[in-house]
This record gives C-alpha cells, structure tokens and sequence, in this order.
C-alpha cells in the first residue's frame, strides 16, 4: 500500500554543533523530536540547517540517528540537493531508502543563468540513478538564495517524465501570487505545493495547497500546526495573524543565528547559539531585542526546555 502523501507544517530544522564544530547529534535529535510532539514534520537539511556548510555524510550520519532513535520517517522531508550530482543522487537514495517521505531537492546552483534542459537533465538522472519506487521528489524554489529558479515549464516537463516521483514543491520566492499559480497549474495532477514560510499558509491550504516549510516552524510548530489544523474554521484568520506577528519579528534580524538563540535562550541550553561559518553568531544585543519583542507577543516554547535537558551533556 502506498505511503500517504506528507502534508502540513514542517520545520527546517536547524542544526545544534559542538565546540569543534560537529554535528550535536543528541540536541538535534531532542529538537526533532520536540518539533514532532508540536504536530511539526521535518524537513532536516534545510537552508535553515545550515545543509550546505555540512558534507553528505555528516547528513546521511544524522539521518540514521534520527531514524534510529524512533522518529518516524513518514514524518520527514530531508534536504539531498547539491551541486554535484553524484552528491545529490547518494543522498537521495540514502534517505529514500530509510523510508522518508519525500525529499527536497534544491537545483544544482553554483552555475547561474542555465537552462530549464539543464536542470531536467539533473533531476532526470537523479531519478534514474536511485532507481527506487519510493522516491519522491520535492523540488526546492528559492530564487532569493539559489538564484536558479524552477519553471513551471520545467515542472511540466518533469511531471510529464516521471509523475511517481515528481511529488511537488517547496515555493520559497516569498511571492504568494507565484506560489498560487503553482498550485493553480498542477495541484490537480497530485503535484503538492508548500509556501515556503506561513505568512500565506491559510490562502495556501484554502488554495489547494499542501501547507507550509518554515524557518519559524523551528521556534513556533505548534501555534501555526493549529492555524493549518484548523484552516476552515472562523479561527483561521486569527491564528493567522498571531504567527505571523511572531515571523514579523524573526524577519527582523539575520534568520538562522536568530532562531538558535531563541532555542537557547527558551531551551536553557547556551549550546545552541552555535553556527558554523561563514554565520556568525547574533550580538547579545540582538538576541535580547528579540526576546523582549516576542515576550511582548506572550509567546512560548512549551516542553523545549524538558526536552533539551534531556540532551544535554
């Protein structure tokens, strides 16, 4: 029987070091698993994750970890997209074979300016080197950072190549008209489409969408798993509003070092201010201008602390 499509709020999940700049396997697999127990799924290896500063086996390492310590893979969605296809297509086949969900694929980005035959040629050979029946494919548009985007001509064709595979997108333009003619082209072929923040996460469902991956999923599941949760009801618009005054905040400061504050300073576990360069660390000053604002929010991580105590060393 086939594995039901995965739906929803996922979370990037940012990625806890050591002092040598390791990956921290326990921490990361606390936050997982907080994020789980807030009706978040797990979009590991995200840009958020710093994935791009990791090797794939440092990856492919925390993936198995992460499955072996009961987290469920139906609920995962990793990053496997690299540059290098031999790169893309080993961490792919190595997270299909666990059993995820579906992967997200980034397109190959160092060369700027290629073409839609290029970029299908990268993924077609992906597909064919796994060779796996599983596979799922979610492709990753973030304009903004890759500055390669995925076409709806080249969903078209890929749809039309491989339409097992193929399952959908993850729309980080942070354009919601882009996002809706997405999923006005090919949500009706199964083709799921996921904001990819939940500023639009209500129009995104009511739409035809499939929900949201967001950075802020990271600090805030639960709250913006709720509003998904309960799109049609006359709560939605309001719950709307509550999470994005909290994205509105984190917006206001560089995103990745920012959230791992807040989980360290929610968490009590100074260990996860810790990113790997080329990011830096937000100023004390920062950190606490964002505490005080979303304090001002009444906002909560509930349970975080108990499950980072839990892993700490």
């Amino acid at each position: 029987m086939a594995q039901a499509r995965i739906k929803g709020v996922l979370s990037p999940v940012v990625t806890p070091f050591k002092a040598d700049l390791s990956p921290d396997t326990r921490r990361f697999i606390a936050h997982c698993k907080w994020l789980l127990s807030q009706d978040c799924g797990l979009a590991v290896f995200g840009t958020n994750s710093e994935a791009n500063s990791m090797a794939a086996e440092e990856r492919m390492a925390l993936l198995d970890a992460l499955v072996a310590a009961g987290a469920d893979p139906a609920r995962m969605m990793p990053g496997t997209g690299a540059c290098s296809l031999t790169e893309a297509a080993k961490v792919t086949a190595h997270a299909t074979k666990l059993g995820v969900s579906g992967v997200l694929m980034l397109p190959p980005f160092y060369y700027k300016g290629v073409s839609d035959e290029g970029l299908f040629r990268h993924f077609s050979e992906v597909v064919q080197r796994v060779g796996d029946a599983r596979l799922r494919i979610y492709l990753y548009h973030i304009p903004p950072v890759a500055q390669v985007p995925i076409t709806h001509a080249l969903v078209e064709r890929l749809l039309k190549a491989y339409p097992q595979q193929i399952a959908g997108m993850k729309d980080s333009s942070d354009d919601w008209p882009h996002t809706k003619s997405m999923i006005d082209a090919f949500a009706k072929e199964g083709f799921d489409v996921f904001s990819g923040n939940e500023k639009p996460l209500v129009d995104n469902v009511k739409s035809g969408g499939a929900g949201c991956i967001s950075a802020t999923a990271n600090i805030n599941p639960g709250p913006i798993a709720e509003t998904f949760r309960k799109v049609a009801t006359p709560e939605a618009e309001a719950l709307q509003k509550k999470i994005n005054d909290v994205r509105g905040v984190m917006q206001g400061y560089v995103m990745i070092p920012a959230m791992k504050y807040v989980i360290a300073h929610y968490g009590a576990d100074s260990a996860w201010n810790r990113v790997r360069p080329p990011l830096i660390e937000v100023s004390e000053a920062q950190g606490r201008d964002a505490i005080t604002k979303l304090d001002a929010l009444g906002f909560t991580m509930p349970g975080l602390r108990q499950a980072m105590a839990q892993a700490a060393e």
